[in-house]
């Protein structure tokens, strides 16, 4: 008879974000006549720039004529598309990265899940904590995180980080070992951010150790302090120690459209076999490229329409942002976040859980946040707030929650 891969009964509950969604729908169905604000998961709500929609029809066009017709897409993504993300993410900002160390794929979630497929079970991995969700799952499934504690929800065999307000919630160095770090900055769902000096740090400490960084920039585009890295390849040695995982659904809103891309330098290696070559590997095995039409649509994303009119897009979020935390602090929260990132963490009102609090919010102002227990063990007593609605539902949700009376 047939086995199952017992790990994944090791997970408990579902994914995040469809209990949310399980939640609201249910509430939906007892109250159809309540307007229900959605400020939980990262979605993207306005329309794609028109630099990028010219760029989706005229791909079409092409798609429909034999002569121009495109089949399956080059493993490591078109050069038209790796060409332009080489010069404008990292050559402008003076980051020796190569079109041929650039992976395209359609998002950054399904590579931030399937990266850990090159690397032994052997291998500790170190979280942030809180944390997306994807991380730390993606590594139970394939078996390497232990025994899952249920009264500390965390893994025996997980290294935490914990990201609290002590620290500005940014992650201080280990005191154990690991081999695998996961990083993400701008940080989800904190939004919190280092300087250069900081990451730089973390760079060093990889090298030193012998591990390897997995970081997670999906945010960069949201980053408006200069003193905030772009990407961890601006550190000195960050080659030789850090795979970046990048998307184009947070800077360009392709959350529907699904187009994100890794980069594995080639000098980043374990004994003499580079990475480069293994997620080659795993990436032409497991997976046929994303679509054309979408390829074309990223390489609008660098046009200079494409970065005026996605400024415009990514400020607009950004004012959101601000509204949101201005308005909550004025209220008497406890806010962070906000300035380079679209997210707003909030401490939970009068010693409240973070689903106590999602509870109370949606049946009493009819607003959906994120408890940020969902992001680990020290996202209890907080809660997400995203800056992807619209301004007009994002100004009503604040003054539903600012005429809360608890």
């Amino acid at each position: 008879m047939f086995k199952l891969n017992n790990n994944y009964l090791k997970l408990p509950g579902s994914y995040l974000f469809s209990t949310i969604g399980k939640k609201v729908n249910a509430y939906s169905v007892a109250n159809p006549d309540k307007k229900i604000i959605r400020l939980g998961i990262g979605d993207v709500t306005q329309p794609l720039a028109p630099a990028i929609i010219q760029a989706l029809h005229g791909a079409v066009d092409e798609m429909g004529r034999a002569e121009t017709f495109r089949g399956y897409a080059p493993d490591l993504g078109y050069e038209f598309l790796r060409n332009a993300i080489a010069d404008n993410d990292y050559k402008a900002r003076g980051c020796d990265i190569s079109a041929d160390e650039i992976f395209v794929s359609d998002g950054a979630k399904c590579d931030s899940g399937n990266i850990q497929e090159i690397f032994s079970l052997d291998n500790r991995i170190a979280v942030c904590d809180p944390v997306y969700p994807v991380y730390v799952d993606s590594n139970v499934m394939a078996g390497r995180t232990g025994t899952y504690d249920a009264n500390t929800e965390t893994w025996s065999d997980v290294i935490y980080m914990p990201c609290t307000a002590a620290n500005n919630f940014a992650p201080e160095l280990p005191k154990e070992t690991p081999d695998l770090i996961y990083l993400c900055f701008p940080n989800n769902p904190t939004g919190a951010t280092v300087t250069k000096a900081q990451l730089q740090e973390w760079v060093d400490y990889a090298n030193k150790v012998g591990a390897v960084i997995i970081y997670d920039a999906a945010y960069e585009a949201y980053i408006s302090e200069t003193d905030v890295p772009h990407s961890i390849y601006e550190c000195e040695g960050a080659r030789a120690c850090a795979i970046e995982l990048r998307s184009f659904s947070k800077n360009a809103g392709f959350t529907g459209v699904r187009l994100g891309f890794t980069v594995v330098p080639k000098e980043l290696k374990c004994g003499d076999v580079a990475l480069h070559g293994l997620w080659a590997r795993r990436h032409g095995t497991k997976y046929n490229g994303a679509p054309y039409i979408v390829q074309r649509a990223g390489e609008a994303v660098y046009s200079e329409e494409g970065k005026t009119q996605l400024k415009k897009q990514v400020a607009y979020y950004m004012n959101n942002a601000s509204y949101i935390y201005n308005g909550l602090k004025e209220a008497g929260f406890t806010v962070s976040g906000g300035v380079n990132a679209p997210y707003i963490w909030l401490q939970t009102p009068k010693g409240m859980t973070s689903w106590e609090f999602f509870d109370y919010l949606l049946e009493n102002v009819n607003v959906v946040g994120t408890p940020g227990s969902g992001f680990g063990p020290s996202g209890e007593g907080y809660f997400r707030l995203t800056a992807f609605g619209s301004y007009e539902n994002t100004v009503e949700a604040v003054d539903r929650i600012k005429g809360v009376r608890l």
